[in-house]
C-alpha cells in the first residue's frame, strides 16, 4: 500500500513504524515543526535535555509503549525512579502513593480509610469494568469507599480535571487509572522527545517519509477508489489513510463522512489543557514530584488554587540535565473556550505565581528565571455512562480511511502507551482490510 497517516504524534509514528516495517509505503503528514504531539519536548539554551512541553511518565504496567521501545533498541535508555505523588490538606503537602502513606494520611478518619482500602483493592484486581461504565464516579465511590472519601478525596479531583462533567464521569474510567498506576515511574534517556526521536529515526530506516509544517486540510475519496490527502497546494494520492487527529480537527477534514459517523464525533467531549512552565532558581517543594490541589467548585476563581496540579519535574528527574534549573508544570485543564486559556503568559503567571506561596512561604517571583506557556484544545476525553456504545470505530465508513485517537482507548486514560496501542491497532486493520480485498 502506499498509505497516509495523517498526525506525527505517538499514535501517527506508531502506526507509521509497522506500516514501514511491514515493507508498505508510507509518508507521515505534520502541521508543526517538530513530531511527538503532545508528547513533544522543547529545549532552553542551557538544558542538555529537552523537556516536555505537558508533563509525562510511564508506568510498569504500560507494555505497549515499553515494548515498543524494545523492539526499536531503545529498550536500555528507560529508567524507573520512585518520585512522590502528594495530595495538599491543610497548608501541606502529604504523600498518598502507597499503603502505608494513605494509613498516615491525616485527611481521613480511620472508619474511611478502611473503607477506601478494601474498594481500592477490589478495583486493583477486578477487570469487569464493563459493569462500571453504567454508573458515575460519584455513585459508585460514594456508596463503596463512602462519602467522606469521595467528598474529600475524589470529587477535589474529578472538579479540577472534568469542570462541569464532574458528575457525569464513569466508574470504569477511575477504575483503568487504579488498575494501572505503579509507584515507579518511568522516564527516557533525553524525554519522551528522545523516545520520539528514536521511533523516528526506526521508521524513517524502514522507508517511511516524514511531512512536517505540511498541515492536511481535507481528506477526500479518489477516482480509483483510494484516499486523497490535500496538503496545501498539493493533492496526494494514497491507498489508505490514518488519521490519528482529535474528533473535532477530524471532522473538519473529512467532510464527506456519513452524518451518522459524523454525529459519533460530535459527541465525544473533551477537555482542553494548559501548563505554565518555571525554570526557578530553588527548589519549591523539599521532595513531591506529583502534587494534586483541591478544587471545590467549578468557577476556577472560587478555589484555594487557580490550577489542579503542580509537578516538579526536578524531584523526579535529576536537574543537572536542565543547567540545574529547578522545573515546575502549574497544569491544568478546562474547556478550550475557558476564559484561562486566553490569558497571556504574563497574565497567567501573575494568576499562578501568588498561589506557590502557599506552597512554599519563602517563594518569591525572583525565583523565576524565565517561563514557558503551552496549550491544547484536546487533551484529556470525557467518558460519559456507556461510553463504550459511543466510540465511533477505527474503520470509518469511507472505505480505506481509519481514525485513531484517544477518545477511542476507552476504558484506558489518555497517554503514550495508549498512543502506540491504538496507532498499530489502526495499522493491523489496514493490512488486515488490505489483504482480504
Amino acid at each position: 500500500m502506499n498509505i497516509a497517516v495523517i498526525g506525527a504524534g505517538v499514535a501517527g509514528l506508531a502506526a507509521a513504524h509497522d506500516l514501514a516495517l511491514a515493507g508498505h509505503d508510507v509518508t507521515v503528514y505534520e502541521a508543526a515543526g517538530e513530531p511527538g504531539g503532545l508528547a513533544s519536548g522543547f529545549q532552553d539554551p542551557r538544558w542538555d535535555w529537552p523537556l516536555e512541553r505537558f508533563y509525562h511518565h510511564w508506568f510498569q504496567s504500560d507494555s505497549d509503549v515499553l515494548g515498543l521501545i524494545n523492539e526499536i533498541g531503545a529498550g536500555h535508555k528507560v529508567f524507573f525512579p520512585r518520585p512522590i505523588t502528594a495530595m495538599w490538606h491543610q497548608g501541606r503537602a502529604h504523600p498518598f502513593d502507597s499503603p502505608l502513606a494513605v494509613l498516615r494520611y491525616p485527611g481521613l478518619s480511620w472508619p474511611a480509610k478502611v473503607r477506601f482500602g478494601l474498594a481500592g483493592l477490589y478495583l486493583r484486581f477486578t477487570r469487569r469494568w464493563q459493569v462500571l461504565e453504567r454508573i458515575t464516579v460519584e455513585e459508585w465511590a460514594t456508596r463503596w469507599m463512602g462519602p467522606e472519601a469521595y467528598r474529600r478525596l475524589w470529587q477535589p479531583m474529578l472538579i479540577s480535571k472534568f469542570g462541569d462533567y464532574y458528575r457525569q464521569v464513569n466508574m470504569a474510567w477511575f477504575w483503568a487509572r487504579i488498575f494501572k498506576r505503579s509507584p515507579r515511574l518511568g522516564y527516557f534517556e533525553g524525554g519522551f522527545q528522545g523516545f520520539v526521536d528514536a521511533l523516528v529515526a526506526q521508521a524513517v530506516r524502514h522507508g517511511a517519509g516524514l511531512r512536517l509544517r505540511t498541515p492536511v486540510q481535507a481528506i477526500t475519496r479518489g477516482a480509483d477508489g483510494g484516499i486523497v490527502v490535500h496538503a496545501g497546494e498539493e493533492a496526494i494520492n494514497h491507498t489508505a489513510a490514518i488519521a490519528t487527529v482529535g474528533p473535532g480537527r477530524l471532522m473538519e477534514m473529512a467532510r464527506s463522512l456519513p452524518e451518522a459517523y459524523l454525529a459519533q464525533l460530535r459527541g465525544l467531549k473533551s477537555m482542553g489543557a494548559q501548563v505554565l512552565v518555571l525554570a526557578l532558581k530553588q527548589q519549591l517543594m523539599p521532595h513531591t514530584y506529583w502534587l494534586n490541589l483541591p478544587a471545590n467548585s467549578v468557577d476556577k476563581t472560587r478555589n484555594p488554587f487557580p490550577f489542579m496540579g503542580l509537578v516538579e519535574h526536578t524531584n523526579y528527574i535529576d536537574r543537572k540535565h536542565y543547567g540545574g534549573d529547578h522545573i515546575v508544570y502549574c497544569g491544568d485543564y478546562m474547556p478550550a473556550e475557558h476564559p484561562y486559556m486566553q490569558l497571556t503568559k504574563d497574565e497567567l503567571l501573575a494568576l499562578n505565581l501568588p498561589a506557590l506561596k502557599q506552597v512554599n512561604h519563602a517563594f518569591s517571583p525572583d525565583w523565576v528565571r524565565t517561563s514557558y506557556l503551552f496549550r491544547v484544545d484536546y487533551a484529556q476525553p470525557v467518558p460519559f455512562i456507556n461510553h463504550s456504545r459511543n466510540i465511533p470505530p477505527l474503520r470509518t465508513p469511507i472505505p480505506g480511511l481509519y481514525c485513531a485517537n484517544m477518545s477511542q482507548v476507552y476504558p484506558w486514560d489518555r497517554g503514550t502507551n495508549y498512543a502506540v496501542e491504538i496507532g498499530r491497532r489502526a495499522a493491523k486493520l489496514a493490512m488486515d482490510d488490505r489483504g482480504s480485498q
